[in-house]
């Protein structure tokens, strides 16, 4: 079975606060960030919502290296820039497919 992988981003509207993790489940994990009762960085700043989502295709590694570039920018300009529906990604983010924002 081939699993599609996706970088998400989280927004808390609360405390103004992003999250960019990567899995290939994106509602699951954020159902998972908002419930879990474990004392993690997204316990702190509930609730989130997802502002943007991206396909990184079926390679777990491509996600993970994409997650971990977009967090070692420590950039919150740049993860403005990623939820701007006009953005363009490039270099280590070219790959990425926007995907529609789903509500439930």
């Amino acid at each position: 079975m081939n699993s599609r992988f996706y970088i998400y981003i989280l927004y808390s509207s609360s405390y103004n606060k992003y999250y960019v993790g990567y899995t290939a489940e994106p509602w699951r994990r954020l159902n998972e960030h908002n419930t879990v009762p474990h004392n993690t960085f997204t316990s702190k700043y509930r609730p989130w919502v997802i502002a943007a989502l991206f396909l990184c295709g079926e390679n777990v590694n491509d996600a993970v290296r994409i997650e971990r570039w977009i967090k070692q920018q420590k950039s919150r300009r740049l993860i403005e820039k990623l939820i701007d529906t006009d953005f363009q990604p490039e270099r280590v983010c070219a790959q990425l497919v926007r995907v529609p924002h789903l509500r439930d």
